[in-house]
């Protein structure tokens, strides 16, 4: 059952962070490229899409790794799904502190509403979402090691 839960588990976090490693180094590139207005709106559209489900994906994810710290508690490299609990809780507060006031704001926006400032802001977004797929791709490599 614990490998079951272990294997399930990493799947779902590695799923997570392709989808955020995308978003950071392929979707929002290709967005940038684009005329201002489509840019714009796309990321708007990317914002309202994704900021419905990343959420639970994200708790999801910490409370996954927090059962299985949990049950395997007295198992060796236990150490090493605690820390990537650890790690996703950074990246939830990252999350919740930081990136998704920013998000709710320019999911909204259009081309006819946007802030003067509305690429600073998405720029603000885009270097606190790297450093966010930097924490969670450590907390994936921790859950695979822990599971090899």
């Amino acid at each position: 059952m614990l490998n079951a839960l272990e294997v399930f588990t990493t799947v779902v976090v590695g799923l997570m962070v392709g989808v955020e490693f995308s978003v950071a180094f392929v979707i929002n590139r290709i967005l940038d490229a684009l005329p201002t207005d489509s840019s714009q709106l796309g990321r708007a559209h990317g914002g309202r899409m994704l900021g419905a489900v990343m959420p639970f994906w994200y708790i999801g994810s910490l409370v996954l790794v927090a059962i299985w710290a949990v049950l395997g508690w007295q198992h060796p490299g236990n150490v090493l799904t605690v820390t990537a609990g650890a790690l996703l809780i950074v990246s939830v507060l990252m999350s919740v502190l930081l990136l998704v006031p920013i998000n709710n704001r320019s999911r909204t926006w259009t081309p006819d509403n946007r802030p003067a400032d509305w690429q600073q802001q998405m720029n603000r977004w885009d270097r606190l979402h790297h450093v966010r797929v930097a924490v969670i791709v450590a907390a994936f490599a921790l859950l695979v090691t822990a599971l090899a």
